[in-house]
């Protein structure tokens, strides 16, 4: 359970950090996933299509 405190009355910095700690988390990324039911091809299909994707990103971070 992801737990924010809020300090002097300042919701806004609290939610922020909120935020930052469920998308840190992977928790909106799980729930966006389990909306629907997807194929185990199309997980397979998703998930190399996502590695390809990072792998560019490294490569062009790198040069």
């Amino acid at each position: 359970m992801t737990k924010v405190v809020v300090r002097n009355g300042k919701v806004d910095q609290a939610l922020k950090d909120f935020k930052q700690k469920v998308v840190k988390n992977g928790l909106l990324k799980e729930i966006r996933e389990k909306e629907h039911y997807s194929k185990p091809g199309v997980k397979k299909r998703l998930a190399k299509q996502e590695a390809i994707k990072n792998s560019m990103k490294k490569d062009k971070r790198n040069n």
